[in-house]
């Protein structure tokens, strides 16, 4: 599961996490949310020192006008891990994500889980990131990792 599109650092992690051993992703992309999240990422900007990032949170898509964007990522990501050599497949999940997760690590038998992110500080600390409720939802280990930024 991500939220933006994975940067060359986060391909080469992802696909070497388990040396040789060939592995397949099923990409589930989460849009941004809606201006309900809007303070909670603010927060987050706020707490790893990016107020600039904290003051333009409005100007990002959000909703269905984030729908497009995510569908992007989602075809950038599955082409950088199919670049590595690796089978990708994927979708823009926008409701219900965790249940869809579910039913995604059923249909794939899906040894593990990995939730690529940037940082919630407010969300992990309550244990309401996706990692953390995730874990108590798919019935595989679940990898929390943060995503590179630039």
């Amino acid at each position: 599961m991500i939220e933006k599109p994975l940067s060359r650092e986060d391909v080469e992690f992802v696909t070497t996490l388990h040396g040789d051993e060939e592995i397949s992703f099923v990409v589930l992309m989460q849009p941004r949310g809606d201006q309900a999240d809007l303070l909670l990422r603010a927060i987050d900007d706020i707490a790893i020192g990016e107020l600039r990032d904290a003051a333009r949170e409005d100007e990002v898509p959000e909703g269905e006008e984030a729908r497009q964007p995510a569908e992007l990522a989602l075809e950038h990501s599955l082409a950088a891990l199919r670049g590595q050599g690796s089978a990708a497949t994927g979708q823009v999940v926008e409701e219900h994500p965790l249940d869809r997760l579910k039913e995604v690590v059923d249909e794939a038998g899906a040894d593990e889980v990995i939730v690529l992110t940037e940082p919630h500080y407010v969300e992990e600390f309550f244990h309401r990131d996706w990692a953390s409720r995730a874990r108590h939802k798919v019935g595989v280990p679940v990898l929390k990792l943060f995503a590179h930024s630039e």
